[in-house]
């Protein structure tokens, strides 16, 4: 039986910067799939038009490739972030064009909106910017814990590789630990 190893994102990169370009198939075939759930639901309903969520990610990943030859991976999640930002800021981007263009409908005067009231809205902003804000007054190593395993819905496995964890087990322990910082950090945010 023969027993394959699992190459780490740093080595991969080192790959790519080398002209790998099996590596670098390697890189994109193992970040899609996260960054397709972190990004799941995070492009409004209405900035959507011919292309969704998912082309979108694959749109930031296909732009940022080139800079993956001079990207300095500083620690295991450093690339994940990394292709999440280009994500986030693809989506920004995207809202934008649709704010700047915004289509011409005829409504019908009793339509009801399906969508959230601006109340509503408001209240998960707010949460919304808890968390973040949350999220940021933690230390480095519980914020990657928490974007692994929340965000991106990584398996245990998948977040001990990112963190660095002798097991899935010494990651389920980090991961639950740094979201009690987490709720303790947002419960402070209230009063």
């Amino acid at each position: 039986m023969q027993e394959t190893t699992v190459e780490t994102t740093i080595t991969l990169l080192e790959r790519v910067k080398r002209g790998d370009s099996r590596a670098l198939s390697q890189l994109v075939e193992r970040s899609l799939p996260p960054l397709r759930r972190w990004a799941r639901g995070r492009l409004p309903r209405w900035a959507r038009a011919q292309d969704d969520t998912q082309d979108l990610v694959q749109d930031a990943v296909l732009r940022t490739l080139p800079r993956l030859t001079s990207f300095d991976a500083r620690h295991p999640g450093a690339l994940q972030a990394f292709l999440r930002q280009a994500v986030a800021n693809r989506i920004i981007d995207e809202v934008r064009k649709v704010q700047r263009r915004p289509g011409v409908v005829e409504l019908a005067d009793d339509q009801a909106d399906p969508g959230p009231s601006p109340l509503e809205e408001a209240i998960g902003r707010e949460r919304f910017e808890r968390y973040e804000a949350a999220l940021q007054s933690l230390k480095a190593g519980d914020r990657e814990a928490i974007i692994a395993r929340i965000e991106l819905q990584q398996s245990y496995e998948e977040v001990a590789m990112a963190l660095g964890k002798p097991s899935a087990d010494a990651a389920r322990v980090a991961v639950t630990r740094a979201v009690a910082r987490l709720v303790k950090a947002m419960a402070e945010q209230k009063h």
